[in-house]
């Protein structure tokens, strides 16, 4: 290369460092700004062929790419299975390969434009340092001899810093960015927990005290507590007052779900995830676990957790560490864990849906919710609540209960527990309103507005539908000479029920839910075909 032409070409890099520069403090797009910076690259270079490449461990990963095929965006080339990419590393400065040089070229056959090994052809690339360290590389592929001279290596060590300087500036962005959004999940975290509905647990019967002592007793430990009871009992009412007397009481309390999570993302919702994990992911996310750091972490229907998520979960309880999908690093969590579930997963164990290990980490310390049927008179206390929030919200200036209504509340069975309770009142309300013209003073809910007598013959419909599951067959079998339907029907009510409750093991809701019956209405079968009060006798013996 002559002096004039090492001039004109020092003259091109002045004229497109400009435009570089000028992009540094600007909010680019990270792939945006790799791309200009390899336009760059090939105006000022004879080259065919450029990349830029991070170093994620033992191998250098492709970010963006001019004159290659698109699939080595997809590529991981392993540093010790690339000679050149390993003198690179290794040289810590530019270096230029030999145009003969025997060393394998990991660009063979991705090239655009040439097929098969690359003859004879000029190479050359730099390391870019950033904070310090080696992160990745910067490479250029001539096709034609005699492209690249020493000279060049001087310029491209020269703008090896500016390429430096441009990645320096995306990871500033990114890390700003990334600060920002984990900065507003957290401040959301902390709102919500603010604004949630501040409802006291509520109860005077003997069931509820035993259950405040256990609230107490553990609350200002950090133990895993797992909260069990029948579906709408509030377990979460019940995790949200064992935070609130921790001692992490003013650091927010992370709920979610499992129930309804779908399963490719239940992973990315307790773990986080990075850019580019899953189609999808544009940039970098925490998850619960770090949004809850300081904290408690609640996980209702834990029993729901597939079993990929339930290993990493036993990870974290284990080590406390929480790995991100799509990233090698760990970030390091102090979360209290509080979780809930409706199952028995014990037998959930036992039918391979919940790993062993993993339930006796989340049952450190089992704490039972009775059913609102359990509670006595508890019964009416909630509904006073629920009639004030209803008694508020409709602006009225009374609200009570009559004496049958009472009465009513108090001897039914409660299979929804107190959600159920609470959705019965507010819709009570609003039909005693109705009929009520002008609107009164003081409004008061009768029995006939609760409607329980109704809710009671649908469960019984549901009770008997059962039988309509049972084999033709049996139904024939079931219906000898000389006896009558109903006496049919009973007698094989009486056996399934029977034979669900002895497989297993006098387990009511496990039955039920093989019976596809709600445990409440299966205990009020059994009563009806005197099998209930003989299950209590023989277990008493």
């Amino acid at each position: 290369m002559t002096p004039n032409e090492v001039q004109m070409t020092t003259s091109d890099w002045l004229r497109t460092l400009v435009p570089l520069v000028d992009d540094l403090p600007q909010d680019i797009a990270e792939s945006e700004r790799y791309r200009r910076l390899l336009n760059a690259l090939r105006a000022l270079f004879p080259c065919d062929a450029t990349a830029l490449l991070r170093l994620e461990g033992d191998s250098l990963v492709p970010l963006a790419t001019d004159g290659l095929s698109r699939d080595t965006l997809g590529r991981r080339f392993k540093v010790s299975e690339h000679p050149r990419f390993q003198m690179l590393l290794e040289a810590g400065r530019p270096w230029r390969f030999a145009a003969d040089s025997d060393l394998p070229d990991p660009y063979d056959g991705l090239v655009e434009g040439v097929h098969g090994d690359l003859e004879v052809h000029d190479c050359m690339g730099c390391v870019l340092q950033v904070e310090g360290q080696a992160w990745g590389l910067l490479t250029l592929d001539s096709l034609t001899h005699g492209s690249f001279s020493d000279a060049h290596l001087d310029i491209l060590n020269a703008f090896g810093s500016l390429a430096a300087a441009t990645v320096s500036a995306a990871l500033r962005i990114n890390r700003l960015a990334n600060l920002a959004q984990t900065e507003r999940q957290r401040a959301e975290s902390y709102k919500l927990a603010a604004s949630a509905p501040s409802r006291e647990l509520l109860g005077q019967s003997t069931a509820f005290k035993r259950m405040q002592k256990e609230i107490d007793l553990v609350a200002a430990s950090d133990l895993t507590v797992l909260i069990t009871g029948e579906t709408g009992v509030g377990k979460e009412l019940v995790a949200q007052a064992l935070h609130a007397r921790s001692s992490r009481a003013g650091r927010p309390m992370v709920s979610i779900n499992c129930a309804p999570l779908p399963r490719t993302l239940v992973e990315s919702e307790l773990f986080g995830h990075v850019r580019g994990a899953f189609t999808g992911a544009v940039s970098d996310r925490q998850g619960k676990f770090e949004l809850a750091n300081g904290g408690t972490l609640f996980l209702d229907e834990v029993g729901e957790l597939p079993l990929p998520a339930q290993a990493k979960l036993l990870r974290v309880l284990q080590s406390g560490q929480v790995q991100r999908p799509g990233s090698d690093v760990e970030h390091h969590v102090d979360v209290r864990l509080i979780v809930a579930t409706n199952r028995d997963l014990a037998a959930e164990v036992r039918a391979g849906r919940l790993r062993a290990d993993i339930y006796h980490r989340l049952s450190v310390y089992p704490l039972h919710v009775p059913p609102l049927r359990e509670r006595g008179r508890d019964v009416l206390l909630l509904a006073g609540r629920f009639l004030e929030e209803n008694r508020s919200r409709l602006g009225l200036g009374s609200v009570r209960l009559d004496a049958e209504a009472q009465a009513a509340l108090l001897d039914y069975d409660w299979p929804g527990n107190v959600r159920e309770l609470e959705h019965l009142v507010g819709r009570s309300v609003l039909k005693a309103l109705g009929r009520q013209h002008p609107r009164p003073r003081i409004l008061t809910v009768t029995k006939a507005d609760l409607d329980l007598e109704d809710r009671d013959r649908k469960a019984h419909v549901t009770e008997a539908s059962s039988v309509e599951a049972a084999p033709k067959a049996e139904m024939q079998n079931a219906l000898p000479e000389g006896r009558g339907l109903r006496d049919a029907v009973e007698s094989l009510e009486r056996r399934l029920v029977q034979e669900a409750i002895e497989r297993h093991h006098a387990n009511w809701a496990s039955a039920a839910r093989e019976l596809q019956m709600d445990r409440a209405n299966l205990i009020r079968l059994a009563k009806r075909l005197g099998l209930y009060e003989g299950r209590r006798k023989n277990a008493a013996r």
